[in-house]
Formats: structure tokens, sequence, C-alpha cells
């Protein structure tokens, strides 16, 4: 009787697809269309980084460090590209089914600007320099639509940090309905110390925040600027607050006590803009 209850579940098991034989064997994973900005594969990889393509991120598989992958790390590093290991399953994720060894890019559809050229190109130009600087901003849908409206109102240049901060992508590009192709970009490393060079060079730093000192259509939004705006939930980080000249609030009267990140810049960029146009210096 018990050698036939075996006989029994062996057989259901195979029926179902479940013995131990089936689990082996699978179906190979399901391959979709990858977006644009990744690259997987080692070859491919190292030949985006070789052809100096701008690259975002470059993830490695933990305990994965033979054959060319300390090369390609290497290049991705001197490239300034942000390196991170991760388990094999987030690279398997994102590679949606295609032969990735190990290693995956996201690159961005145009290259970045340094901070030098941004300066020198805007103090060229007649009027005041006017940048804007998104404090760990991480939502690329919030990023796309702060560069379309930052080409609408003739913003210099948008400057991101290089870590905790959504870089350029095609879901960027997209939603800027290709402002990226004409707003320089430039990625940065610690925000303070980038704020306090740019203090030095004579710009004032206007931070968007709740508690912010002034409404913002009360602050002198001219001159050489640059308006930082924060994060989606967070806001304005503290050191970056403590390093403001001045913090603005946008008035708030209904139940909401915050606006999404990138109609919170729309308000400020154009209130600077009309400063601007007043006072002839846009």
């Amino acid at each position: 009787m018990e050698k036939k209850k075996k006989t029994f579940a062996k057989d259901t098991e195979k029926a179902a697809g479940t013995d131990n034989k089936s689990v082996r064997v699978g179906r190979p994973p399901e391959r979709r269309e990858l977006p644009e900005d990744v690259v997987v594969g080692r070859n491919a990889v190292t030949e985006a980084l070789k052809s100096g393509r701008t690259v975002n991120r470059l993830l490695v598989a933990e305990h994965d460090t033979q054959g060319s992958i300390r090369e390609i790390v290497n290049l991705a590093r001197e490239s300034g590209a942000v390196v991170e290991t991760v388990p094999r399953s987030q690279i398997e994720a994102a590679a949606k089914g295609f032969r990735h060894q190990g290693v995956l890019a996201y690159t961005s559809p145009v290259d970045y600007t340094p901070l030098e050229d941004i300066l020198d190109a805007a103090q060229s130009r007649d009027g005041a320099p006017f940048l804007l600087l998104l404090d760990e901003l991480e939502d690329p849908h919030n990023l796309g639509a702060v560069l379309r409206t930052a080409d609408a109102v003739g913003v210099d240049g948008v400057l991101i940090p290089k870590r905790r901060s959504c870089p350029l992508s095609a879901t960027v590009a997209k939603t800027s309905a290709g402002a990226v192709e004409y707003v320089p970009v430039a990625r940065i490393g610690n925000v303070a110390q980038t704020i306090r060079e740019l203090k030095k060079a004579g710009f004032w730093i206007v931070g968007a925040d709740m508690d912010g000192a002034a409404d913002y259509f009360e602050a002198d939004l001219t001159g050489a600027l640059v308006l930082v705006i924060g994060s989606e939930g967070r806001g304005i980080s503290r050191l970056v607050r403590e390093s403001c000249d001045v913090l603005v609030r946008i008035p708030m009267l209904g139940k909401i006590n915050s606006l999404n990140a990138s109609v919170a810049g729309a308000v400020l960029m154009y209130e600077s803009l009309r400063q601007r146009r007043e006072r002839g210096n846009a």
C-alpha cells in the first residue's frame, strides 16, 4: 500500500510539472526589449566605455571578479561612472533575459557638461548667470519636466549630484521633450562644497524650503543666481540648507503641504525670469 502511495504522488508531480526533473530543466527566461540606456554583457559594456559613451552607473554582480571584470571596473571609474556591487539577481532582473555575464551599465542619452564649461558659457553671454541645482531629486519624470522648464526660461545649466540623484536617462530625455539636448547638465560630487565654490565665484544661493524665511516673490531672484530644489519627499538636505544664502517658501493654502518638485522648480524659475525681465538682465 505504501509503495502505491509513493508511485501515485510521483505521477501527480509529473503531471503538474513539479517533479525534481521538471524544476531543473525549467524554461529559459523570456527576453523583453532592453531600454535604450541599458547595456549588458562584458564585451558590450567594455566597448561602450572605450568609445567614450557616458555611463551613469555600472552594476557588477557580487563575487564576480574574474576575467575582464577588473578592466571594466577600472574603465568605469576612470570615466567618472558610479560603480556598484549588487546581488546577481538584481542584474538578472534588469537584463530582462539577455546574457549579462554579471555586468550591466546604465548610460546617458547625452554627455554631461563640465561645470567649468557651463560657467564660462554663462559668463560670456549678456545677462547674469542662472543655474539650477537639484539636491537628491530621484524621479526621472520630475527631472525631465525640470529640464523642459529650464530650457523655456533660459537657465544656463543644471547641476545634479553623482549619488542619491536621478541621472540622465532615456526616460528623462523623453519627458523633457527634447530639452535634454539643449540644457547643459553637470554632475557634481560634494554638493555643499560645490555651493561654496559657486559663492566664491559671486553666485547668490537660494533654496526652496517649506520653512523659508520669506515668500519666493519677496526674494531677489536676479543677479548671478543658483536656485536649489530638493527631493520629492525630503526636500533640501540639512547640509545644503545650511549652505544656502536664503531660503524661500511657496505659499500653500490648501490641505497638501508641498508641491511636486518639478512644479516648485517651475514656479521659482519663472519668478526669477519675471524679475530679470523687469530689470532688463534676462
